[in-house]
C-alpha cells in the first residue's frame, strides 16, 4: 500500500507509513459513484456521437477527387448486367 503523503511502499497490514508515519487507514479523499460514472460516461457518448456526425458532415463537403477517370461502360459489363452490350 503506498502512502499518500510520502509515496512510500508499505505492507498492506500496516497501518502508520515506515517512512513519515502518516495514516494509512484513511479513506480516500473522493471516491465516485455510480451517478459520476453515468454521468462521465453519457458525455464521453455524446461526444463521440456529436463528433462522428460532425466529421461525416465536413467529409460530404469536400470537393470530388478529380484525378478519377471515367470508364467507358463497354469497359465494365459487369457493373449493367441488365444491359446488353451493342455488337
Amino acid at each position: 500500500m503506498k502512502c499518500i503523503n510520502c509515496g512510500q511502499d508499505n505492507r498492506s497490514t500496516l497501518k502508520f507509513c515506515k517512512k513519515c508515519g502518516g495514516d494509512l487507514t484513511l479513506p480516500p479523499a473522493w471516491f465516485p459513484g455510480w451517478k459520476w460514472h453515468i454521468k462521465t460516461l453519457a458525455w464521453i457518448y455524446l461526444t463521440l456521437i456529436v463528433g462522428f456526425f460532425a466529421v461525416s458532415y465536413l467529409l460530404r463537403k469536400l470537393p470530388p477527387p478529380y484525378d478519377q477517370r471515367q470508364l467507358p461502360p463497354e469497359m465494365t459489363p459487369w457493373l449493367n448486367p441488365h444491359k446488353v452490350p451493342a455488337k
